[in-house]
């Protein structure tokens, strides 16, 4: 048996987390298992056979020069691939198909809520709706500046996808970063020619600062379809309520408050 065999299994092991997972599935001692990696021993007719099983690959297949078999091994590997992607965004193709036109909310926006992480303090950070074929997404930056000092305290960037349904517009983001978090947002649509103020409920939880989950009011506030990206950014950070900034007509609408006769967080339309 050549040095074939070593490169090729090597080649298979690579796409699994580790030798030591590869040996608990095959029932393979793992030191035996090292020795047909570095070719100092081969495998009995037995376990080659457990091998060529738990690869999905044929003894001949096996036993090839190790650049023919890794084109062999990618090729079975592509369809498989597409099959396990396929099936969660079969979920999301779904709710695409039943969305409703977006196209008047395309543009900036900056987003409004009180901060998980930061006690008291009300975010506002820059947001993008915008289209790619006929799907619609969403990109979000947090940059967490003190609003005294002005230095930045954390950067959060966030991506994902928008749905319009039964009256709502839905916005499913995770943390593009450290991919650490997802945030799910339900907002009231705008029934007016002109986009003002979309106000909603959000549910997350802090990226840095513990793992407890929450949810809040949030506003998004239009801004346009061409804006000065650079100078907007400058204005996003981090605000104490009652400075004037944000103004107190958005602090008013993002106030989580729950009323002795409620017993859920709701937002009222506008």
């Amino acid at each position: 048996m050549s040095d074939d065999f070593r490169h090729n299994l090597a080649l298979l092991c690579s796409y699994h987390p580790s030798i030591a997972e590869v040996c608990r599935r095959l029932d393979i001692n793992r030191q035996q298992f090292n020795k047909y990696l570095s070719g100092g021993s081969h495998p009995s007719r037995r376990n080659m056979r457990r091998i060529c099983d738990f690869f999905g690959v044929s003894e001949s297949e096996l036993l090839m020069e190790p650049q023919q078999f890794e084109e062999i091994v990618a090729l079975k590997r592509k369809p498989l691939q597409q099959e396990a992607l396929s099936k969660p965004l079969r979920h999301l193709d779904k709710l695409y198909q039943h969305s409703q036109d977006l196209e008047k909310y395309l543009g900036y926006y900056f987003r409004y809520f009180y901060s998980f992480g930061n006690k008291g303090k009300v975010i506002r950070s820059l947001a993008l709706i915008y289209r790619e074929g006929n799907k619609y997404y969403w990109k979000n930056i947090e940059i967490l500046r003190d609003p005294e000092t002005g230095r930045s305290k954390g950067l959060n960037k966030y991506e994902g996808v928008l749905f319009y349904l039964a009256d709502r517009l839905y916005i499913l983001e995770y943390e593009a970063i450290e991919v650490n978090t997802i945030t799910q947002a339900t907002f009231y649509p705008s029934h007016r020619n002109r986009i003002g103020l979309l106000l909603g409920i959000q549910t997350g939880g802090p990226t840095r600062r513990g793992r407890k989950p929450g949810a809040s009011k949030v506003a998004l506030e239009y801004l346009g379809r061409d804006i000065n990206v650079r100078q907007a950014l400058k204005r996003t950070g981090l605000f104490d309520p009652g400075d004037g900034s944000p103004r107190s007509e958005i602090i008013s609408l993002i106030e989580n408050r729950i009323e002795p006769s409620s017993f859920v967080l709701d937002v009222d339309e506008p």
